[in-house]
């Protein structure tokens, strides 16, 4: 170790109380991090690109500072959507630090890699106060039925209005609209579990017809617009 002339000259003085750092809540316990291999927990980070052109949201399932599970949602790019697949193959079994320093590729996802070390290692995750957190799988929880991420698509403009694409329940096919041309309900399908009936084996017609639903007053329409033509 290299000492400046200032400190080599200044007299050595006893240092107080060590009490090292303050406790952190992790999968219902108080601990003491010191190291990586300290910090377990799951959590999520949400980041973006530089022209804010795509999200994406990282959920980690870190045990003794191993990464044991990763699950990876992106929106918005193309390219981003690639890179969360080379994300996926790279994150399990690297310690949260080789994974803060790793080219995950894309922009978002570094940045959403950033926000959850930030939150965990602070002891802001979501098991922070679960006793012994949560299974190695428990991410998918976070899917729809289908193992489907849970999306929001709504457009609309000034000049003709709001046109609702896809929802929590699914890929909208109708909106239903009311004598004042104001949408008042819409028609859905649930394409994760129609996808999971058809691997299944059921009938690809069978399947879509039997999971179309409907929200609102869809019934008392006085039109249907298909939301993508009209």
């Amino acid at each position: 170790m290299n000492y400046s002339h200032e400190v080599e000259r200044m007299c050595p003085l006893t240092k107080g109380p060590h009490h090292g750092p303050a406790p952190i809540p992790e999968e219902g316990r108080w601990v003491k991090a010191y190291q990586i291999s300290d910090i377990s927990g799951l959590t999520h980070g949400v980041g973006w690109c530089a022209p804010q052109q795509g999200t994406c949201k990282l959920t980690l399932n870190v045990k003794n500072g191993i990464i044991e599970e990763a699950l990876v949602e992106t929106i918005g790019c193309s390219g981003m959507t690639h890179s969360a697949a080379m994300a996926g193959e790279i994150l399990p079994g690297k310690t949260l630090l080789e994974a803060l320093n790793t080219d995950l590729v894309c922009d978002a996802i570094n940045v959403a890699m950033r926000e959850l070390f930030l939150q965990i290692v602070y002891g802001r995750s979501q098991t922070a106060f679960s006793e012994d957190g949560l299974p190695v799988g428990a991410g998918l929880e976070d899917l729809g039925k289908g193992l489907r991420s849970m999306t929001g698509t709504i457009f609309s403009t000034k000049a003709k209005g709001v046109r609702y694409l896809e929802l929590t329940e699914g890929y909208i096919t109708k909106l239903a609209v009311d004598e004042n041309n104001e949408v008042i309900g819409y028609q859905f399908v649930r394409l994760g579990k129609m996808m999971e009936a058809i691997r299944h084996g059921k009938d690809p017609k069978e399947a879509y017809e039997s999971n179309i639903g409907t929200y609102g007053r869809f019934a008392d329409a006085a039109k249907y617009i298909d939301p993508r033509e009209e």
